[in-house]
Parts: C-alpha cells; structure tokens; sequence
C-alpha cells in the first residue's frame, strides 16, 4: 500500500481533529492542511489548549490510529452540506467559497466527518504515529480583524521509529533557531519599542553583514556590475506606473500625504516608502539613452525595503518589516540573452557556494495563461533559462505556468545542515515594467527597441539570508565569516601589556579580534570564549608574553601549540582566502 508524506500529514490532521472533538466540548474546526515538515489544525474553543493536553490527545488518535478506521469520501449537494456542517460556522464559511458546478466532498473516520477534497490515506492505520509539537495562535483566514483561533501543530510519520528522528531534527532546529542563538551570541534584536518586524544589527551580527557586504560588493565589481543608491520612498504616481498600487497596495505601508510648496504654488503629494527597488533603477536607466554598444547594464544594489507584514506571518529575521535586498537589474538586447543569463547562473552559484551551500538546484517557472509580453519573447526568455540551467549541469524542475504574469523565472534553492530547502537566488525576467515605463535603445539599425529587463537576486535579503546562516551552521561561523575571528586571553594581570600589543598587531592586520582582561581563571575565559563560537583562543601565559608567541587553540582542531602573531595572521588568511 504506497502513500505519500503529505497523505499522512493531512491524515493525521483530520485524527488530531476528530481527538480533540471526542475530548472537549462545542468544538468549531476551521482547516487542518499537511505544511512541508507537519500539519496544523485550527479550532475554536473556549478550553485553552497547551502542552499539559497533548498527551490526552495523543493518546487519543493512537487509539483511532489502531482501530485502522477507513477514510471514506462521499460527495454532497450544497444543501446537503449546509445541513451537515450548520453548527460549524467556519466550515459553512468554507463551503461558500466552493464555486457552484464543483463537487462538494467530505471525508468520514469513524464518528468524525470534515469537508475536506482530500486525499487521504486508506485508512487510519497508515498514519503510524503522531506527536504534536506546539499551540499558537492563529488569526481565521489570516485576517488580524477576524477572531484569533488555536493552532495545533503536530509531525506524522508511517512509523514510530521515522517519528522519532523527526523529533530529532525538530530538536536540533530548536538548538539551532535563529531567534535563540541571536540573542545568546548577540547577533540581533527586535524591540516592541521600535516596533514589530524591524530588526536592529547588534555590533556583532553588523561584523558579519559588513563581512557579506564587502565580498558581495567586490564580486559584483569584478562581474562588471555597477552600484546604485536609490530613496527609500517615492511619489505615488512612480507606484502606479508600475503597478504596484494595483496589484501589491495590501503589501505596502500607508500613503504619506504631503504638502508641497507655499502660496499659490501648494500641492498635495502622496508618497510611499518602497516595498521593492525595480521603479527606482528603471528612472536611473531613464536618466539618458542608451545604444546596443552600452549594453549590458548590469546594476545592483543593498536597497532597503518595507512591507506590511501582518500578524501571524512574521517570523524572526525570515519575515520581517523592513529588510535590505541584494538587488539587481540587468538591462540588454535581445540577442546577448542567452549568454547573460549563463553568466548569471554561474554568478550566482559562485556565490552561495562561498557561504558554504553546495546542495543547490533550481526550479524553472514558465508561462501562465494570463501573461503579458510577445509570445516569442516568453519563447526565447524560457529558452535561455532552460540552456543556462543544463550548460551548468545544475538539477532543476520545470513548474508549468508558475511564472510570474511578467515574465518567467529561474528560482535556486540552496538545502542547508539539517536538509531543509531555501530558495534564495531568483532570476525573473520582466516583459511588463519596460514597457509601462516607455524603455528604449538604439538598435544597430538605428531604430528605437525596447530592451530585456531581468530581475536578479543571489541572496534574497540579507536578514532572511542571515538567519539561514545562523541556523546552518548554528552560530559557529566560519572564520571568514565570525564577528570576532580570534580572543586574546592572558593569564594573569602580568601577561596584560604584551596581550594587548599582539591585539593591536592582529587588529592593524585586519583580523576580528578582541582580549578578554577580566580578573577570571583562564579556564573561565575559554568558557566564555567557547560558548561564543569564536574560532580561535589566544592564549598568552608568562612564557608566552617573555618570546613574543601565543598557543593558539583552534574551536575545529583544538590545541595547535605556540606561533608567532605573523604565523597566526597567515594562518587565518590562508584559512579566509575563497578558495577556486
């Protein structure tokens, strides 16, 4: 009997559902879909679930999961439905928004019954087992103005044994959290007073963006790119030549209203903060005229942008209110297509490479039926990505009609220690904002053409692409990467002027270093030092300080003896250097 994960996600869900109906009373369910790692299910109830009732519960749906009860699927008239589900608000909700002429099925376990399209498992045995993980709470259809129902979060498997390591990775995620290891290590902070969603780069998260900043910079100079600063807010008639006011208002932050000069010259302006950047490079590109000798244009930029992520979908540093994007926009003719898009690709593994992703594939997204843009421009555009994404020898899979309405895409995803896929890299063409915008060049045949605009992201954001890093390597970066490269340590108050002499030699070297001069043990200070995950502890006792060394002790490797501060500094940058 074959079924699949996601059968047995939303299996388990519709067991947790029946369980949690059998053991409280006037229970209203809502949904209970498999996600990409569990299931949820939200309930409205007056009980207030937590952790002290998910044993009852669990034990409960072991107890449906042994009866091995069947999954029966029945079709319903809408009038049946309605009888059916008249004391389940939110189901009645549900079942409004089926369009008429669809079938309306429902989906029996034993005495439970949910509206539901399925699929389903056979039957409840091929669950396995079940263990619930979390309650939070959950505004009803993700609507802050609707009433907030409880979600039940749980994991599935088809055995114990393949729960049980589930649990296990669910355990080194915790471990590994973002939100934890940033506070520990002091990486970030998000504060109420400033406001949800906007995060503050503590001293030692900045060393690292200034650390990504700087390789992202230079790699973007040496692949021919050019660096633009744009506004952080633009006049509403930029957002609604582009057509963001149209398709993407929900997302953006309330219009600012301004009045504008005196006595007979006021006038009222509206102005948005930018929730993307493409607006502002396409005016830098309308700046002069350009012919096909000046193409490629390829320009980037760290721009910072914000959006008005609601409750409920904010999550540590992975979504957030306002956030830095590692944007670029190419502009070329035609002709050059093919080969810009490969130069992209390689860009863009060479990148996620270097921050030490090397399980990357792709996902190509072609053309949806509503699309905009000549026919044999979306041929041609599919085309480039589709030779680009085989010359590199990259695995990808082909989402039919999953591209944008302006364009198709390439989409990289990067898998990280624990397995779990991130999409990262994005390369989008846009046939839309060339043409909203009026953009042209002169051809070699003298003629105005309107030119290819291909949107470009290697990282995404740097704070969603920060927190991924945290968690892959759960805080012990590499030493490229870590905020403080080296700690020197003395041992006693006598050993505190050489110390601080060999800090200052690391320091005009360019290494991250810093000394702890505490009165402590040094047993003390390699403690606080592990717990920071600094790479190397330099540890300077009176021999030490008397020939001018150090012993170093290596986080990886331990205890690598005595050397001198310039064998420790080409230690590192041998260690540092990219390597081909």
């Amino acid at each position: 009997m074959s079924v699949t994960i996601e059968e047995i996600r939303h299996s388990a869900a519709h067991l947790v559902a029946s369980a949690v109906c059998s053991l409280f009373d006037d229970v209203k369910i809502d949904i209970g879909p498999a996600t990409d790692d569990g299931f949820y299910y939200d309930f409205d109830l007056d009980h207030r679930l937590s952790a002290e009732d998910f044993p009852a519960i669990e034990k409960a749906v072991r107890k449906l999961i042994g009866a091995k009860l069947p999954f029966v699927r029945e079709e319903l008239t809408r009038e049946e439905a309605q009888e059916l589900f008249k004391d389940q608000p939110y189901k009645l909700e549900r079942l409004a928004d089926i369009p008429e002429g669809e079938p309306i099925s429902i989906y029996r376990t034993g005495d439970y019954v949910d509206l539901c399209r399925g699929p389903h498992v056979p039957h409840s045995g091929c669950v396995g087992a079940v263990k619930l993980v979390s309650v939070a709470g959950s505004y009803y259809r993700g609507d802050e103005h609707n009433k907030m129902l409880q979600r039940l979060y749980g994991i599935a498997a088809s055995s114990q044994k393949e729960l049980d390591a589930i649990v296990q990775r669910i355990e080194e995620a915790k471990r590994r959290d973002h939100r934890k290891l940033g506070k520990e290590l002091e990486l970030f902070t998000i504060t109420e007073s400033v406001g949800p969603g906007l995060a503050h780069w503590l001293p030692k998260g900045a060393r690292i963006r200034v650390a990504i900043e700087d390789y992202w910079r230079r790699e973007h100079f040496r692949h021919g790119y050019e660096m633009l600063f744009t506004p952080h807010i633009g006049r509403s008639n930029l957002w609604e030549t582009s057509g963001h006011l149209g398709f993407y208002k929900d997302s953006m932050f309330p219009a600012m209203d301004v009045t504008e000069g005196d006595g007979d010259r006021v006038s009222h302006e509206t102005y948005y903060v930018k929730p993307m950047n493409c607006p502002f490079h396409i005016q830098a590109y309308l700046f002069k005229k350009y012919s096909y000798r000046d193409l490629p244009l390829r320009w980037a930029e760290l721009g910072t942008v914000y959006r008005y992520e609601k409750d409920g979908v904010r999550h540590g540093l992975f979504r957030v209110r306002g956030f830095t994007q590692d944007d670029a926009h190419i502009f070329c003719a035609p002709e050059t297509i093919e080969d810009e898009i490969r130069f992209t690709v390689r860009f863009c593994l060479k990148i996620l490479r270097r921050f030490g992703f090397t399980d990357i594939s792709a996902y190509l997204s072609t053309k949806p039926e509503k699309a905009v843009g000549d026919p044999a421009k979306w041929n041609q555009a599919t085309a480039s990505l589709r030779q680009a994404l085989e010359a590199e020898g990259l695995a990808y899979e082909v989402d039919e009609g999953g591209g944008a309405f302006y364009g198709p895409k390439i989409d990289m995803k990067i898998k990280d220690a624990l397995g779990r896929e991130w999409q990262l890299g994005t390369i989008q063409f846009d046939f839309n904002l060339p043409e909203r915008f009026h953009l042209t060049y002169t051809g070699e045949d003298g003629k105005e053409h309107q030119p290819y605009m291909v949107h470009r992201a290697l990282l995404g954001s740097l704070e969603r692409f920060f927190g991924i890093l945290i968690e892959h390597y759960a805080g012990a970066f590499p030493t490229w990467l870590a905020p403080v490269q080296a700690k020197v340590l003395n041992i006693t108050d006598a050993q505190l002027p050489a110390a601080k002499a060999i800090l200052a030699k690391l320091q005009a070297a360019e290494l991250r270093c810093e000394g702890d001069w505490s009165g402590d043990k040094i047993g003390a200070k390699i403690r606080r030092a592990t717990l920071s995950k600094i790479p190397y502890m330099l540890v300077i006792g009176g021999r030490e300080a008397e020939a001018g060394v150090v012993a170093v002790r290596s986080r990886e490797a331990g205890d690598l003896g005595t050397m001198t501060p310039e064998a420790f500094i080409a230690l590192v940058r041998e260690e540092t250097a990219e390597k081909p």
